[in-house]
C-alpha cells in the first residue's frame, strides 16, 4: 500500500464528463454519430483513468495517453477550421490535463 492517502481525482473526472458531454452535444446539434461515439468512448477511458489516478497518483498513463491523443486530433481540427468551439477548447483542456499528469508524475 502507498504511504500517500488516496484522494479522488475530481479534475480528471470533470474532464471525462466534459469530453462525454461534448460528444453528446455534437450528436444533438449536428446529428454526428462519430462525435457521440468518440466523446463517450474517450470520456469512459478518461473516467477509468481517473479511477486509477485516484488510487495511485503516479498511475497517469491512461489519462495521459487519452488526453495526448485528444490534444493531437482536436489540435489538427482547430488548425484546419480555426474554430475555438469545440476543437480549440478540447485541445486546450487536453493539453492542460496532459501537463497536469506529467507534473503529477514528477512531483
Amino acid at each position: 500500500m502507498s504511504s500517500q492517502a488516496a484522494t479522488t481525482d475530481y479534475l480528471t473526472f470533470g474532464y471525462a464528463a466534459l469530453v462525454a458531454l461534448g460528444g453528446i452535444m455534437g450528436y444533438v446539434k449536428a446529428g454526428s454519430l462519430p462525435s457521440l461515439g468518440a466523446g463517450l468512448a474517450f470520456g469512459a477511458v478518461i473516467g477509468a483513468g481517473g479511477v486509477l489516478t485516484s488510487r495511485d497518483p503516479k498511475n497517469i498513463w491512461v489519462v495521459l495517453g487519452a488526453s495526448a491523443v485528444l490534444a493531437g486530433v482536436m489540435g489538427m481540427r482547430f488548425v484546419r477550421s480555426g474554430k475555438v468551439m469545440p476543437a480549440g477548447l478540447v485541445c486546450a483542456l487536453s493539453l492542460m490535463t496532459a501537463g497536469r499528469m506529467v507534473y503529477q508524475m514528477i512531483k
